[in-house]
């Protein structure tokens, strides 16, 4: 696919971490689709970019999407057992979560039927002790990366719902293999900061999450689901 790759609307975000500054530059994307090749997409897109000790942070979602893990709603039918526990997930300001029928049977599919209900007894053993989040740490396999349909996302995905990427650090050795400089793979919105995967671990966890505490990529129309990052010259 021919495309065209600019750097986005919002050219260069400096940030200091640990008494250091670096400037995070977001590069806008076409819209990516199960039919691109992540590979592809990330060598267009940096083209002429890239310094030697660059980091490139990759959002999660179109690792995913490029992977086919991203459905449209109407090719989702859950199962009873997804419906009925989807109603007992508390529904908050961050997004749909689990708390959607759909939601629920992609995390079904994610992580296995066992698992599930292991996770949601446990959830609903701890909650009355004010004990919160065990149902996501017992389930692991990425389920807390499952996305939902939400008005701000760009269509036609303001219609599907996504699963985590798969193997994401893998992900992130290939494109460091094919790129040279070391890359992360990243849940970035603005509420908070996961890492999924990350090419080498001498980054830390703790400095991604610093890095992007203030969502530079977006989470709407930016289209920039890409950011370079290196220490400012």
């Amino acid at each position: 696919m021919t495309s065209t790759f600019t750097i986005g609307k919002h050219k260069k975000k400096t940030i200091r971490v640990g008494g250091i500054s670096y400037d995070r530059l977001p590069i806008k994307t076409h819209l990516i689709t199960k039919d691109d090749n992540i590979v592809d997409v990330c060598l267009q897109a940096t083209k002429g970019l890239l310094h030697k000790d660059d980091i490139l942070f990759v959002s999660e979602k179109i690792v995913a999407i490029s992977q086919g893990r991203a459905f449209p709603l109407t090719d989702i039918h859950p199962r009873p057992l997804a419906a009925w526990l989807s109603k007992y997930v508390s529904r908050s300001s961050r997004g749909i979560g689990l708390a959607s029928p759909y939601t629920m049977e992609l995390a079904f599919r994610q992580a296995g039927t066992v698992r599930m209900l292991f996770a949601a007894f446990v959830s609903a053993c701890t909650r009355p002790l004010g004990i919160r989040g065990m149902f996501y740490r017992v389930v692991g396999c990425g389920v807390n990366a499952i996305d939902g349909p939400c008005d701000f996302a760009i269509p036609p995905y303001n219609r599907y719902a996504k699963m985590a990427p798969h193997k994401p650090s893998r992900v992130a050795r290939e494109l460091k293999r094919a790129l040279g400089v070391d890359v992360v793979v990243i849940d970035a919105n603005d509420f908070g900061v996961q890492v999924l995967g990350k090419s080498s671990r001498k980054i830390s966890d703790r400095f991604c999450k610093q890095l992007f505490k203030d969502n530079p990529m977006g989470q709407s129309n930016e289209q920039t689901p890409l950011c370079l990052v290196r220490l400012t010259a």
